[in-house]
């Protein structure tokens, strides 16, 4: 039976970085896959203009496709500034999509990453996703992502391996939709590169026996 699935991000390309071999695997499986991006991803930036969030939004739409996202929805939050407005202004915009999507699978950002609007994200989940009765979300999974996860102080809120995705036959799907995304990548031996995420890769999968996997914890399953 196919199921419903949500990923919950703070900006696009987070979703491909953190999970793209998965949500492929998921759409090959029949699943239907959406996402919801909480911050802009621009606005940050010196002397952002339109232009430049047309340009990541247009790539978000070519990552999707290669994926087989079903349907993406882009909430508008400033970037990296998600600290600065209300948690309940977010979590009440993302309880929207979630009472429209009705996921049974939720997979967003670690609390412990370096970027700040990680972080609010996370936290925006834990609270639209209260395990009321009634509630459609059965699992709750915070992937790593490239360049933050890892890149925060040691020992604070470590990211702990507990649940691994063979991403094999989907790996070649991860990379080519980070390559939509080629102004958000890096070169070797940048940390947010493609030659470090298919070692990265290949590593979380030989840690269990296949040739590539995608790595998360597991926050929360009903079963």
């Amino acid at each position: 039976m196919a199921r419903n699935v949500l990923v919950v991000a703070a900006h696009t390309d987070d979703e491909a970085l953190g999970c793209g071999g998965t949500i492929a695997k998921h759409v090959a499986d029949g699943d239907v896959v959406h996402a919801v991006f909480i911050a802009d991803g621009v606005s940050s930036r010196s002397n952002a203009e339109k232009e430049e969030l047309d340009l990541r939004n247009n790539a978000a739409a070519n990552a999707h496709r290669i994926l087989g996202i079903s349907q993406s929805f882009m909430l508008g939050f400033p970037d990296n500034r998600l600290d600065s407005r209300p948690l309940l202004e977010i979590v009440q915009a993302l309880e929207t999509v979630i009472d429209k999507v009705k996921p049974e699978i939720i997979y967003t950002h670690h609390i412990g990453d370096l970027n700040i609007d990680h972080e609010i994200t996370h936290r925006a989940v834990m609270t639209a996703c209260r395990p009321a009765p009634g509630s459609s979300v059965r699992e709750i999974y915070a992937f790593e992502v490239l360049s933050s996860t890892e890149w925060n102080t040691p020992g604070v809120r470590p990211f702990t391996l507990s649940h691994y995705v063979d991403i094999t036959d989907t790996i070649e799907k991860k990379l080519e939709s980070l390559g939509a995304y080629e102004l958000e990548m890096r070169e070797s031996p940048h940390s947010r590169s493609l030659d470090h995420v298919r070692a990265l890769a290949r590593s979380r999968g030989h840690t269990v026996g296949t040739y590539y996997a995608e790595a998360f914890m597991t926050i929360r399953v009903i079963k």
